[in-house]
């Protein structure tokens, strides 16, 4: 799995359009320190879209990322995407342990993360999990990632 460019398939309802922004585009924004909101992306046309969906995640090309999308919303009728921090020792970015957070809500749905699992994860898995179980998310497509993510991991 290429996973600057993978969309999974619990996204398949809004990626066909595009109509929302992809984790994998979400995961990208973090690691830049952007804001996008999701009115930015609706500006966007199609083709816009699928480029940075297509982005390489490579430091160099994150840098150009963020440029372009600085520079893409800038004459935005909602103002330019802001700068945030940039993510450093999330729960998704550290495969040692087990967020507690996720080991409740996927005991919630009878699913069990061994922390062989979870440090198996790619990054954008485990990306995926964080932001779909965090506390406050409604947690729609939570079991959808659970499946999808702990069968293609169970090996």
């Amino acid at each position: 799995m290429e996973q600057s460019i993978h969309c999974f398939e619990f996204e398949d309802e809004f990626i066909s359009d595009l109509r929302c922004i992809p984790l994998c585009v979400r995961r990208k924004l973090d690691l830049i320190g952007l804001k996008l909101k999701l009115q930015h992306w609706q500006e966007f046309n199609h083709d816009d879209k699928r480029k940075i969906v297509y982005w390489s995640d490579t430091i160099d090309d994150l840098d150009a990322l963020k440029s372009y999308l600085i520079s893409k919303t800038s004459r935005s009728r909602i103002g330019q995407a802001k700068e945030i921090l940039i993510s450093k020792d999330e729960p998704w970015l550290l495969s040692g342990t087990v967020p507690d957070f996720i080991d409740v809500e996927a005991s919630k749905y009878k699913f069990h993360i061994s922390q062989r699992i979870w440090s198996n994860l790619s990054e954008l898995e485990r990306f995926a999990l964080c932001k779909l179980a965090r506390p406050g998310h409604e947690h729609r497509n939570l079991i959808k990632a659970f499946q999808e993510i702990l069968i293609n991991n169970d090996s």
